[in-house]
């Protein structure tokens, strides 16, 4: 598919508890397309994760990427620089843990349901069932979301997803014996956070539940392997495998 010209806007979501900034990315013709939701890494909107909407965008997708953290601050919820260096991350990293940590599951599915209701009444999407993709925390987000609503998610691509099993009664795993949509699992394997063998243990929860899905494990890989502007994370190699994974799910479900 040859890209398309991608028009960018920001925009204030209603919300149970307020407004909450997003970001927009679409085609430039004013044409609905189908629908994606967004959810970023635990770093939050900024112009790496608009970059990457908007080469979804740019393959024929209208793209939605809330700030999930709205109720601690606008985006950006966690100053950082353009590039994040070695010396840095670990910091930066820290300071947006706890924001993370404030968001409980209720409160953001209760958000999902937000972002999935604008999706469907806008008249930059053709409505009906959408895609979803999450990395790191937002994979998390992700796989909550398809299991919370089933028959409004066809496709969630979990990349890199953090705490994905855990000893909570709310565990995020749990989500998947109620998801009806296929799923993408990409992982690289120098993860620490979700290591090849929380992987495998992820995987087979998918296969138990009856959940189509495919799995790409990805050599020299760290977690946060898609974000170009964490210096110290990003493979290039992995990135574009999970891009051809991505838009080859969302080509055939959406």
């Amino acid at each position: 598919m040859t890209p398309v010209a991608v028009r960018g806007t920001t925009l204030i979501l209603p919300t149970q508890d307020g407004g909450a900034d997003a970001y927009l990315a679409r085609p430039d013709d004013d044409a609905p397309h189908p629908a994606v939701l967004f959810y970023t890494d635990i770093m939050g909107v900024r112009p790496s994760m608009q970059k990457m909407a908007d080469r979804l965008a740019a393959a024929g997708y209208t793209v939605l990427v809330p700030n999930v953290f709205y109720r601690s601050s606008p985006a950006p919820v966690v100053e950082m620089p353009d590039v994040v260096t070695d010396d840095i991350l670990w910091d930066v990293v820290g300071r947006a843990v706890p924001v993370a940590q404030s968001l409980t599951p209720k409160d953001a599915m209760r958000d999902a349901l937000a972002w999935l209701d604008w999706l469907e009444v806008s008249e930059f999407t053709t409505g009906g069932s959408v895609g979803i993709t999450g990395y790191c925390n937002g994979g998390m987000l992700c796989l909550r979301t398809a299991g919370s609503y089933p028959d409004r998610v066809a496709a969630a691509a979990i990349i890199h997803g953090s705490h994905l099993i855990t000893d909570a009664p709310d565990s995020p795993h749990l989500a998947a014996e109620h998801i009806k949509g296929e799923v993408f699992f990409a992982n690289g394997d120098k993860d620490t956070i979700n290591p090849p063998e929380e992987v495998e243990r992820f995987n087979a929860v998918l296969s138990a539940a009856g959940v189509r899905h495919r799995s790409e494990m990805y050599a020299d890989a760290q977690h946060g392997f898609c974000s170009s502007d964490l210096l110290p994370l990003y493979n290039k190699e992995a990135d574009e495998r999970h891009w051809a994974g991505l838009l080859d799910l969302f080509g055939r479900t959406l």
